[in-house]
């Protein structure tokens, strides 16, 4: 019975050897079975990696070393042929350019100064001046003004009682900003345009007398006032009943006179805005380009002309310095 005992033991141990040593092996394939797909899991991304870098890069290739001496050489030469010169003339261009975009802000005094010479100027022309020798005669001034004003600025001029920084500020206004200079103090000289498609005149007649409004002539009945705002009742609403032309807002006037029912008011007054930016008046509204106010009073009376006076521009801060209406009282 020892003996059998004994084996049975030995038997039952062996069987534990065999089986830890199966498990074992297990283990051990497991592990070397997983460090090998990772090996291999690894190599493969990278070659996809790789593969998929190379056809979206297509610029990712390698140069020899003559290739990229040749690149630099080519870059170099680029780069020496640049029109250095031409790109600094066109950045100092840009620089003008911005500087004379910014528009210069007179004091009001020398708006002033400045508005009384060009009126002046204006009356000392001929009764029949026309666009041209008003526009040539102002133009005139204008360069003579600017030589003065820069005379000042570098110092060689004594003799005037403006300061050279208003000297400067002037020069720049005269020189880059003459446009809108001209608005803001009121003066407007549109180009007299003939239009010679409807140009119906009977032949044999005297031509009228020449205007300095855009548009075509207008007849003497119009008594043509420039820079002038009559008063009187509305005939028609202006801010609603625009014109092309002052001669076309006269004859607006007149038509509607000779067509008048029993009754209604006549027009004998015709107001017209000329101006782009529009004209001012003391009332509420916004007064555009091409408005034509018709009107009638039985003793008509001019509101404003030429000029309006410091007073109302002390409580009408908006207001221009000269008026910009054009207006007419029809001749019955």
């Amino acid at each position: 019975m020892g003996r059998t005992a004994e084996l049975d033991q030995s038997y039952s141990n062996n069987g534990r050897i065999r089986s830890c040593s199966y498990k074992r092996t297990t283990v051990i394939i497991c592990c070397i079975n997983i460090v090998v797909a990772l090996y291999v899991f690894q190599n493969l991304y990278t070659s996809l990696y790789s593969y998929s870098y190379q056809h979206s890069h297509p610029t990712a290739i390698s140069y020899s070393p003559d290739q990229i001496r040749n690149m630099e050489e080519s870059m170099r030469i680029r780069k020496q042929s640049e029109p250095r010169k031409l790109i600094e003339t066109v950045k100092k261009i840009k620089q003008k350019v911005d500087r004379r975009g910014d528009m210069v802000k007179l004091p009001q005094p020398l708006k002033e100064k400045l508005t009384n010479e060009i009126i002046e100027l204006l009356r000392g022309l001929s009764i029949g001046a026309n666009t041209t020798l008003q526009h040539e005669a102002v133009q005139s001034w204008r360069v003579q003004k600017l030589k003065e004003a820069k005379n000042i600025t570098h110092g060689k001029s004594s003799s005037s009682t403006m300061l050279p920084a208003e000297a400067g500020m002037l020069a720049r206004a005269l020189e880059f900003n003459w446009a809108e200079l001209s608005r803001e103090i009121g003066l407007w000289i549109p180009i007299n345009v003939i239009n010679h498609e409807h140009d119906d005149k009977p032949e044999g007649e005297n031509d009228f007398d020449d205007t300095i409004l855009a548009g075509r002539r207008l007849p003497p009945e119009c008594n043509t006032e420039l820079h002038t705002d009559y008063g009187g009742h509305a005939v028609k609403w202006g801010l609603t009943h625009m014109k092309e032309s002052a001669y076309e807002c006269c004859q607006a006037c007149i038509n509607q006179a000779k067509n008048a029912r029993a009754g209604e008011m006549k027009c004998n007054i015709w107001v017209y805005c000329p101006v782009e930016g529009g004209c001012h008046s003391p009332d509420i509204y916004q007064h555009k380009l091409e408005e034509c106010w018709l009107k009638y009073a039985e003793e008509p009376k001019v509101n404003f002309k030429d000029r309006y006076s410091e007073n109302y521009r002390r409580n009408h801060p908006n207001a221009p310095v000269v008026v910009p209406w054009v207006s007419g009282v029809i001749s019955s």
